[in-house]
């Protein structure tokens, strides 16, 4: 071969080496990007956050008025408010009351017009006095779907605006970059802007009562002294001072659907919020992996989806949730009724509902929110995996139930037994 000739074909076979190792390039990069998929994208088609036909509790009540299956009262705001929570089956001694600026209607949020939470496990209702309700409503699959709309002064049906502008605060990292339920807790100036921050993007009934309740009104009886709740804040000179601000303190009461901010619907909402955004990132992530996978699971995603079972089961059984100090907490006697209407009673009337307020929220410590269509809209294997851990747990002698030890046995088998009196799921069998 003459030298002309040689060095053709050595740059003929390096051309050849350099497509090669470009196209694997672009390979590598492609498989990684898909392997790294975001598992937030709403727009994915697994999600269609925005496209699929919405499941959620309020959307089916919207449509409901238009058929003339509801009777609201519109002789007031107020008096449209208290029926139509009647009618999704809120408790109005559900309510919360806080003055921190943390709402689409920053302008009507102050220390002197508080806004107002109620909530049940699936529905969480905003209202402020002369401003618009907003809606947070669970959609089994998506998570939160968000409302806001003018409270109708007519026998009409309310021109419900789904939100997307309510995402800016409910997909953060806080609730796992998908749509879930946001708690605060900050030291609000005294017109309403915030002065610090606590428990910085953390959601659940794991935090320390010390961090919670900034910006909020707190009444009721219990031993939790030391908290934010209740105060107002102001920075001099690089110091920060408080001072009270009690409820109704700066503001008529009775323009609202309940004289209190109890205790206890604080340690019931931050029970379920932490448990809502667990399952709901859960399920954003799961459908991902699952059509990464060609409608199966890859080994390290399933492992990834089973670590992930391991602590919701450690979330449904309170295994983290500090003890209430003092003498516990009474709680309202009218939300207590409220609440436990709705308890599924086992074989000898037990429930997962039934309260201890005296070192812990629950007297059995397995989690009400099982029960829920958030959980239910979980992929069947991922549920199938979270029960088979959790009666694991609930077994004497395996070694996941020793990781459960502040758990007495009489408890835990008194929480089995109700599980399986009361789950109707096929895969918990």
């Amino acid at each position: 071969m003459t030298p002309i000739a040689s060095k053709r074909v050595l740059r003929k076979f390096y051309s050849v080496r350099l497509v090669f190792a470009l196209v694997l390039f672009f390979s590598t990069v492609a498989s990684a990007q898909d392997a790294t998929r975001d598992y937030s994208d709403l727009d994915a088609p697994e999600h269609l956050y925005w496209e699929k036909e919405l499941n959620d509790p309020f959307t089916k009540f919207l449509e409901e008025i238009k058929q003339g299956k509801h009777e609201l009262d519109y002789s007031s705001e107020l008096a449209y408010l208290k029926s139509m929570m009647k009618a999704l089956g809120i408790s109005r001694h559900s309510q919360l009351m806080l003055f921190s600026v943390t709402s689409l209607q920053t302008g009507l949020i102050t220390p002197r017009n508080p806004r107002a939470i109620y909530f049940n496990e699936s529905i969480y209702l905003g209202y402020i006095p002369g401003g618009r309700l907003e809606v947070i409503s669970l959609d089994p699959e998506l998570g939160g779907i968000f409302y806001i709309f003018d409270i109708p002064t007519s026998n009409r049906p309310p021109i419900a605006e789904r939100s997307d502008r309510c995402m800016n605060c409910h997909a953060k990292p806080s609730v796992g970059n998908v749509p879930g339920i946001v708690l605060k807790s900050v030291l609000p100036g005294p017109n309403g802007g915030s002065v610090n921050a606590y428990r910085r993007d953390q959601i659940g009934h794991h935090i320390a009562y010390e961090e919670r309740f900034g910006g909020w009104h707190v009444t009721g009886e219990h031993g939790i002294n030391k908290h934010w709740g209740n105060k107002l804040g102001r920075l001099f000179q690089g110091e920060i001072s408080t001072t009270d601000n009690l409820i109704g303190q700066n503001f008529d009461i009775s323009r609202y659907a309940a004289e209190g901010s109890d205790i206890l619907a604080h340690l019931l909402i931050e029970h379920q919020a932490g448990f809502v955004n667990r399952v709901i990132e859960t399920s954003y992530r799961a459908r991902t992996y699952w059509t990464d996978g060609g409608n199966r699971l890859k080994p390290e995603h399933r492992d990834e989806l089973k670590s992930r079972a391991t602590e919701l089961v450690r979330y449904i059984l309170f295994a983290d949730e500090p003890e209430l100090p003092g003498n516990g907490a009474k709680g309202d006697p009218l939300l207590k009724s409220d609440f436990l209407a709705a308890a599924i009673p086992d074989k000898q009337n037990r429930s997962l509902r039934e309260f201890d307020l005296r070192k812990r929220l629950f007297r059995y410590r397995c989690s009400y929110m099982i029960y829920t269509p958030v959980f239910r809209g979980l992929p069947d294997w991922f549920r199938k995996e979270v029960y088979s851990q959790l009666k694991d747990a609930l077994r004497p002698n395996t070694e996941l139930s020793r990781e459960f030890a502040y758990l007495p046995t009489a408890e835990k088998r008194a929480i089995a037994e109700i599980l399986i009196d009361t789950i109707d799921d096929p895969a918990f069998r």
